[in-house]
């Protein structure tokens, strides 16, 4: 048999086999294949719609987040941020600057918001800026360099009469007007009214030779030439409080006041100088007001005389002041100077310890402790200097 007759014998046997199916299988096919159809159908509708409702979600989130971010990242923020921005910092440099310092919520969306808005020319400086800025002020500053003219240092420990000396130094408000203005119960009401949680204690405290002692943080701080005194003091006063935000509960849940807190880090900034033996020496002074001891710390001795020297004498220990912590038990009135952060951690989680007495060996400046007023004679004989 040819090829051909074979390949048309094929396609007869297939028609055949076509013709011979059963209608009712075709029936059957012609069903599934429709039911196929809306499966696939509803499946591509369901993925369809997945994709519309994400997207909705994903335009909301984006939405939500540039218009949070286009706006002030705290508006009623009193906090002054210093911020350094380098010579040839591009937009998306300066939005990470100011995300990364807390004065904006996204450095990404300060970039783009800057280029839609064709926001350019910034200049480089130091800068203050507040999280309560928007956006458009913020571009308004860099864009007019309007940053400060140097920066103020005050270093930790200082008291007012050492800070108002160190302003007067490096500003051209003299040692006098500062000393005055710590004097100012109005200025003081005023910021009360701002910082009420910080200063509630220090409005209420007695015999206080400055209410706002204790309350001028120990930072660098930048300065333009048209900022007035009561500006530079509001930093200062906002950077502790600030700074105690972070506190705030713990000093609510111990046995202490704002005002007494740093009143005992004022003590310990100036009595121990490691981490290790602020907190120690904070729990002695805790261990002696509860057995009623006075504190006996010289550093009240020197706030009280008013005077800053190498030697505290018999006769000092007499001086007839609230101050005096030989003479009177507890705290005093108010904090003896400005303490840093580490010493008002070190007051809310001192070392738990049962030392009532300690020295400082002068040379080295290493504290040893003692229990007993006999342990602390033998400590001073061999570690103190004449």
């Amino acid at each position: 048999m040819s090829d051909k007759n074979q390949s048309e014998d094929n396609q007869t046997s297939n028609k055949t086999e076509k013709t011979n199916e059963n209608p009712k299988d075709i029936k059957n096919r012609k069903k599934r294949r429709k039911k196929e159809d809306r499966v696939v159908h509803k499946i591509v509708w369901v993925v369809v719609l997945a994709f519309i409702v994400v997207g909705a979600i994903f335009g909301v989130v984006t939405y939500n987040y540039v218009r949070s971010s286009i706006e002030p990242l705290s508006p009623n923020s009193e906090e002054s941020i210093a911020v350094t921005i380098p010579n040839g910092s591009s937009n998306k440099m300066i939005g990470e600057i100011l995300e990364q310092e807390n004065v904006i919520n996204s450095g990404m969306v300060f970039n783009y918001y800057m280029k839609f808005n064709n926001q350019d020319g910034f200049q480089a400086g130091e800068y203050v800026f507040s999280p309560s800025m928007s956006l458009n002020e913020i571009a308004s500053s860099l864009q007019n360099g309007e940053s400060a003219d140097t920066r103020i240092t005050i270093p930790e420990g200082y008291d007012v009469e050492q800070v108002a000396s160190s302003i007067s130094e490096q500003t051209e408000f003299s040692q006098d007007e500062f000393l005055d203005l710590m004097e100012d119960e109005e200025f003081f009401n005023e910021l009360e009214e701002n910082y009420s949680e910080l200063l509630g204690d220090a409005a209420e405290a007695e015999e206080v030779r400055y209410r706002l002692e204790g309350y001028l943080f120990p930072a660098t701080y930048d300065y333009q030439s048209d900022m007035s005194l009561e500006e530079l003091v509001e930093q200062m006063v906002a950077t502790t409080d600030s700074v105690l935000k972070g506190h705030y509960d713990e000093i609510e849940e111990s046995d202490l006041d704002v005002q007494e807190t740093l009143t005992v880090a004022s003590l310990v900034e100036r009595e121990g100088e490691t981490e290790e033996d602020r907190k120690q020496i904070a729990q002695v002074f805790f261990n002696r007001t509860e057995a009623e001891m006075p504190l006996q710390t010289d550093i009240s001795i020197l706030y009280a005389l008013g005077e800053h020297k190498e030697v505290v004498t018999y006769e000092d220990l007499e001086v007839d002041s609230p101050y005096n912590l030989y003479q009177n038990v507890g705290y005093g009135p108010g904090p003896f100077d400005n303490p840093s952060e580490d010493s008002i951690e070190a007051v809310l989680n001192p070392t738990d310890n049962d030392y009532y007495y300690f020295v400082a060996d002068t040379s080295t400046g290493n504290v040893y402790y003692a229990e007993t007023y006999e342990e602390h004679n033998e400590l001073i004989d061999e570690y103190m200097d004449e």
